[in-house]
This record gives C-alpha cells, structure tokens and sequence, in this order.
C-alpha cells in the first residue's frame, strides 16, 4: 500500500583521506588563490554547506561514511586522526565503516578516533577479543530509528587489511560476504527490514555481497575510489548501480562528491524506488566560513612544513592511480629512481614501489614539501634487502596479479624491466620477462633490492619480501624526503615513461 511507503535519503561519503582544505582536479594541493578564482574542488568548509544544503532537501536523512578518513595529508600526519573527528563531529554523521588506513598507526589511534566522535564506527568482518584497544569500543551493526522506523546499519573493512595496514596481530579479519549474513540474521530477528551496508571493501566485494545476501537494501562503498554516477563522463557505472533489489552506491574520494540517494521502501522494507546522483563538490558550492575559519587554525602548524618549495617540476608529472596502478607511470619511475639513487653506493641494484603508496599527480612548476608530502603521505622509510632473483619475480608476479581491480600492488620499478602478459591468470605467470639493466634475471642469483618499510613487511602482498629476504634494513629515511632531495638536486624535474613495463597485447 503506498500509505506504508517510507522514504530515506541516504548522505554518504568515502575515502576522504585528510582532505580538510581544498585540492585541484589532480586531488593534489589547491592553493588561497587558485580556491578564489574558483578552480578548487572539496575541503571541508564546502563539504559542511553541501551536507547542511542536502538535509534541508530531506525531511528524512543519515549521514555516512565508508571509511579511511585518516592519511593522505599533513593534517594527518600532525594530528592523527582528532582533526577528523572534529570535521565528522560538526558534520553530524550518524556511522562509518573502519577503514584500512584506520588501523595505519595501530588500534591505539583509531580507539583514541572512536573515543572522540558522537557517532559508532563499524566493523563486522573482525575477531578483536584479543585487542584491548578495540574491545567494547567498536561494534559490528548498530539500529538507528528514523522517522518511526529501524533501520540496520553494518559496517565491513577489507578482508585482507592485515597486509594493507598495521593492525597488529591481535586483529583477526574474515569474509565480508559471512559477517554480513550473520548480522543480517541478528538483525532480522530484531524485526529490522530495513539494511544498509557500509562496506570499505571496493566494488566487486559490493557486487559479491548484493548477489549472495539479498536482503542488503543499500551498500554505501568505498576503498577502490569508485565514482557512480549518471552525468560524470568518467563514472565507473551507474547511480545507484542496482543488483536486484540492493542499490549500490559510492562517491569516488577525497571529499569531492557527496553522494545522495533517495529510496522508497514499501511496508515490507522492499525498495521501490532508488534515484539519486553524487554532487560535485565544486565552486558552485560556498564554503561555510566558520569552517574554514577553523582548518585555517589547524594549518597553522602545518604552514612551515608546506610551504617550503624543495624543487621543481619541468612539466605535469603523472601520479594518478587509475595510469599508476596498471602501468609504468611518470611518477612513479620518478619516485623508484629516487629510491634507487639514495642506496646505490650499497650495492643495490632494483627499487619496487607500490602504486598504492603514490597518491597524487605533481603539477608544473615549483614544488613544495606540502605537494610531496601529498603525494607520499605514510611516512614509509626506505627498507634495503638482499634476495634471490627468483623472489624477484614472484614479487612482480604478485605486483600484476590485481591489475583489473586497479590494486595499489602495482609495482612501479627502476634497475629493472619487465613484461607482463594480462591473458594469463593471475599469480599463474603472467611475468614473461625480466631483465636486471640489460641483462635477463638469474633466478639463483642475488640482488640488492629497497622498496619501503611496508611492502618489505609483507604489505599490498608482497610476503616473500618477509620471507626470503637476507640483510634487511628497513629503517632508512622517509621516502618523501628521499623524494625532495632527488628532485632539488637535479633542478627542473620531468621523467618519462620509458618502457621499464611491457604489456604482451
């Protein structure tokens, strides 16, 4: 009966990554002038009068967030994750999923996060009995009432985040597809129809949770940066993208979208009806003055650091992650070669670097701290190791083997080339070739290899690097400032693809 019909809106947001102040349409720095003449995207100041302006279209609303709002800015780097906490709290969101950059610098700081916002952070797919830092703070579903109504929230972190952080190992991680089952049950059995997921899992778990779990009406994404939408020309699909009767949504990255969805669920919690799109959080949007005011103040410190220029770039220099984590990319040859040049004097002849540690593209021009710092946000130090050729493939095979997911193991290279072939299966072969200089690999020969302290750990996959590995180092300088100092000393900077990475077509 259409009298029984309840409508929500659904607000949401994902992988905000410390974007507090405004960035450029290459999710980089986006200076006080260029935010006047209108060229700015995001910052939290045009967030607040997005969100404000979107409850005012809705007399019935949540607001979410789909995890990793830490890392990706200096803000992150001083404050940890309380600028956050403040921007979500002045916000009013009512949950968010745990991220993996949650857990970057360990549970003790996301429980400090937890502690500091009015709202629960969510986490289902996750044993952490044995986390005194995580214990009783995070749950894995919470109910909120709306207008007369429950409404089940669950939340989901990535399945394989023990290599994609630093949660410790007293944090246990399982399928999403499971934990969503199990609190779906939980929550039926409560009388609840009506369920929304927010999942920091990236699309294709989305799409495996709305086929196997129907029940789901709505699962909010985020990880992979994914943008739904109906009018960008670069969506990756439609919004909502509906399987069956689960409208999926996300809202790309870096505070550049808030997503907003209206559904229409009749008597039984059954939608009827999901229309919505994203709004570009562009200069069409004000930014609230009392907000901007306020990131102003947390700057302040931050000021020094940024704003020193440390080189210079020849021309615009490519660090997107849709080119760098499926090709060789300028940026990162650029950030290998530095890597590379730091530690050759010891004896080392390979630098591999993940994608998924690059995180933004650098414009022509003077370069400051701040913009590298953008770019290599973890604070990851160089780590140098010695290791058999064999290892060496197997890492490349493990770079290759996510490819079509657009996965941050992507290795991005110096001292080496190789060719790839994307018909085979991954982890199956797909390495055809690898040459060290101009010669091909020895598979029993040793090599000298740096990389950063986090994929020598074993994170984006790369767990030969903890197992194989002989001489390890893995306290050298911080990659960005290894970074700075490379470009400062070779003036104007503009590196080149150069055919380090082959793909068999």
């Amino acid at each position: 009966m259409a009298s029984a019909d309840y409508r929500l809106t659904v607000l949401h947001t994902n992988d905000f990554h410390a974007r507090f102040e405004p960035i450029s349409r290459f999710d980089s720095g986006c200076g006080p002038e260029d935010n006047e003449e209108g060229k700015c995207f995001g910052g939290s100041a045009r967030l607040v009068s997005a969100i404000e302006a979107a409850k005012a279209r809705s007399d019935n609303y949540i607001l979410v967030d789909g995890g990793d709002q830490f890392q990706g800015s200096l803000f992150y780097t001083y404050y940890k994750g309380k600028a956050a906490a403040e921007m979500m709290n002045k916000m009013g969101y009512d949950a968010m999923a745990v991220g993996n950059h949650e857990f970057d610098d360990g549970p003790e700081v996301l429980r400090a996060f937890v502690d500091s916002v009015d709202f629960p952070v969510l986490m289902a797919n996750s044993d952490f009995e044995d986390e005194p830092f995580l214990v009783g703070a995070i749950e894995p579903s919470v109910i909120l009432e709306r207008a007369g109504e429950r409404l089940g929230l669950i939340g989901l972190t990535p399945e394989d985040n023990d290599e994609l952080a630093s949660p410790g190992p007293n944090v246990l991680f399982s399928d999403p597809v499971e934990a969503v089952r199990d609190e779906v049950k939980r929550l039926e059995a409560m009388g609840i129809n009506k369920i929304i997921v927010l999942s920091h899992s990236g699309l294709p778990v989305d799409l495996r949770i709305a086929e196997a779990v129907p029940q789901v009406d709505v699962i909010v994404g985020g990880h992979d940066n994914t943008l739904l939408s109906n009018t960008q020309e670069r969506a990756d699909g439609p919004y909502p993208l509906m399987v069956g009767n689960t409208a999926i949504v996300q809202a790309y990255a870096y505070g550049k979208f808030l997503g907003e969805i209206d559904i229409t669920f009749d008597g039984d919690g059954n939608i009827v009806e999901a229309v919505g799109e994203p709004i570009l959080i562009d200069a069409s949007v004000a930014e609230d003055e009392s907000t901007k005011k306020r990131v102003g103040e947390l700057a302040g410190p931050l000021d020094e650091i940024r704003n020193k220029v440390v080189a210079e770039a020849g021309a615009f220099i490519e660090g997107g992650r849709a080119v760098c984590r499926v090709e060789e990319c300028p940026l990162g040859n650029l950030v290998a070669d530095s890597m590379l040049d730091r530690v050759r004097h010891q004896g080392i002849q390979i630098a591999i670097a993940n994608a998924g540690g690059i995180r933004a593209s650098i414009d022509e021009g003077d370069v400051t701290m701040g913009q590298v710092l953008t770019v290599l946000p973890f604070q990851n130090t160089l780590a140098t190791f010695r290791i058999k050729g064999q290892s060496i493939i197997d890492a490349l095979e493990n770079g290759v083997s996510q490819v079509e997911e657009v996965k941050g193991r992507f290795p991005q290279v110096a001292g080496l080339s190789f060719t790839w072939d994307p018909t085979v299966g991954p982890n199956e072969g797909r390495i055809q070739e690898v040459l060290v200089g101009d010669e091909a690999i020895d598979p029993e020969a040793i090599y000298g290899v740096v990389t950063n302290n986090y994929v020598r750990n074993g994170g984006d996959g790369y767990r030969m690097f903890t197992t194989d590995a002989m001489d390890v180092y893995d306290f050298g300088p911080d990659l960005a400032d290894v970074l700075a100092e490379y470009m400062a000393a070779r003036g104007p900077v503009a590196p080149k693809v150069e055919g380090r990475i082959s793909r068999l077509e």
